[in-house]
């Protein structure tokens, strides 16, 4: 079965004849697909038989829960709390890690909700969730009279406490069956599809939560000679958007333009990526469950990059043990939010990352044991919602490298390396640390952040005489950007847990020594605790 390439770009998606393979089947109607970054498996719902099931590469399908309240789309937040839609109940639920499971919404205004359908959870920690009438239908959920008079889109914001009843982010009559959802890469959109009137409407996601200008992205999502609705919906890394539809699965690019259908034997119910790399997209539909790989990845989520505690391979012998650290453990001033800005710097996926350009130097391994990803993203969290300014830091080089100079490894490494290359995955920053709204992205051709970059005007201008310098590597970019800096009169701050490099030693060696001399040194939950 061919996929059908409407545009040539889609080429660089799949490959025409790329096989779908069906890993189980026998279900009633399958839904919810979501795959484990630890794990490594895959979870998805069979709505009608009431039970949630586990897919194994090893092992094959296996129960997990049964009955399973005919939960339907299901996602993980960034720690890897399971959040699950259910029909039966007409709630949205989150099942912790120990098993626990609490009850986030069942109302609003004070009526009970129809049926939470699809769900997606935001950097911040938001969760947003259409709410049809699917689950009182004989079926697929139990059959009961519908309290709400219409079809919706709800927000619980970060923050929220069980119980508490969700935001409506839409108006209440734009919707005829609310379904599928998906933010964009960037997270300052969102996509919400209507199974009914077979389109999907792109709205900007504001300030405060709400979806505002909605505006028609696809429409004419029907062909009656095949089976297949809007249903389920993501985007890839690149902003293509892959949404269930007639005889298989439909991508769009970013401007709404077809580019693409993915051929599928049965009606496709939902997606999502998976695997080592995010690259195999899951498919459920109807009967039973596929898989097919493709040539990109899905967009990067908070569970990919999860903020727990995992067992881990052991490190390299020169990282099993870690040299003691001169580190302050509590700051006894408190950080004025206002007069601050946060640094990331080079938190890119050839400098630290598994595939990238300087991998074998050690530095993802390293990376894993400081939890750098963690950290810094729940760093920049606090800092964003105390008004700290959040720049990022980059390290980008035109292709070819063209004029940089062989005077010194590093620069010989970048080249030789075909490093950090703009519109290249390698220069791409590490799943989790995208920038978010309102942050500042500034590019340099140097160790340091200051020389050939923007930040100092950024920081002039924003009157921030303090520095909180996160990033890779310890002893090259974060080091040098703290000894400039002290120089030209800011208060460094560098918390070490935010910071990684190759291996513990020559970390241990730029923190306990020169780094001294330069900067405060402490960790990210004493500088969270001084932001107030």
């Amino acid at each position: 079965m061919a996929h059908i390439a409407v545009d040539q770009r889609f080429n660089a998606i799949i490959e025409e004849h790329e096989p779908v393979r069906q890993l189980g089947s026998g279900f009633i109607f399958t839904e919810g697909p979501l795959w484990h970054p630890i794990e490594k498996t895959l979870l998805f719902s069979d709505m009608p038989g009431d039970v949630r099931r586990k897919y194994t590469p090893e092992q094959g399908v296996s129960e997990v829960a049964r009955p399973s309240n005919k939960g339907n789309g299901m996602t993980y937040d960034a720690e890897l709390n399971l959040l699950i839609c259910e029909h039966s109940t007409s709630s949205v639920v989150r099942i912790r890690r120990d098993g626990t499971r609490e009850v986030l919404c069942t109302h609003f205004e004070g009526k009970e909700l129809n049926s939470p359908n699809d769900i997606v959870v935001g950097n911040d920690g938001s969760i947003y969730f259409t709410d049809p009438p699917y689950g009182r239908f004989p079926v697929f959920g139990v059959e009961r009279p519908q309290e709400q008079g219409f079809q919706g889109v709800y927000r619980l914001p970060p923050g929220h406490r069980p119980g508490d009843e969700p935001q409506l982010v839409v108006d209440r009559y734009l919707f005829t069956k609310p379904n599928g959802l998906c933010y964009s890469p960037c997270q300052k959109w969102m996509w919400v599809n209507d199974t009914d009137q077979h389109n999907i409407r792109m709205f900007d996601v504001a300030a405060d939560g709400s979806l505002t200008n909605g505006r028609i992205f696809a429409s004419g999502i029907v062909d009656s000679r095949k089976k297949g609705v809007p249903d389920g919906m993501k985007a890839d890394k690149d902003g293509n958007v892959y949404v269930t539809a007639p005889g298989g699965i439909w991508v769009y690019d970013f401007h709404g333009v077809l580019i693409g259908k993915i051929q599928l034997p049965e009606m496709a119910a939902n997606l999502h990526w998976g695997g080592d790399t995010w690259s195999t997209l899951f498919i459920t539909a109807e009967t039973s469950l596929y898989s097919v790989a493709t040539k990109t990845k899905g967009r990067d989520e908070p569970f990919m990059t999860p903020n727990v505690a995992t067992p881990r391979a052991a490190p390299p012998p020169t990282n099993t043990t870690a040299p003691a650290l001169n580190v302050l453990d509590r700051l006894d001033f408190r950080i004025d939010p206002h007069r601050t800005a946060m640094i990331i710097q080079d938190l890119q996926n050839d400098v630290m990352m598994d595939g990238g350009a300087f991998a074998a130097t050690g530095s993802p391994d390293h990376a894993r044991s400081q939890d750098v990803v963690a950290n810094v993203r729940r760093l920049a969290t606090a800092a964003r919602a105390r008004g700290v300014m959040v720049l990022h830091v980059w390290m980008v080089c035109e292709p070819g490298h063209p004029h940089l100079a062989q005077h010194a490894a590093l620069m010989q490494g970048l080249k030789g390396e075909n490093a950090l290359v703009r519109d290249t995955w390698g220069v791409q920053p590490v799943p989790g640390l995208d920038p978010q709204p309102g942050d500042l992205v500034v590019e340099k051709m140097s160790m340091s952040a200051w020389e050939t970059s923007r930040l100092e005007s950024y920081l002039r201008h924003g009157g921030r005489d303090t520095i909180i310098n996160c990033g890779s590597w310890t002893n090259m970019s974060v080091e040098h950007t703290a000894r400039t800096g002290a120089d030209k009169g800011f208060h460094m701050i560098v918390p070490e847990d935010s910071c990684s490099t190759m291996n513990n030693e020559w970390h241990a060696a730029s923190i306990n020594y020169p780094m001294q001399n330069v900067a405060t040194i402490t960790r990210t939950d004493a500088v969270i605790a001084a932001l107030g």
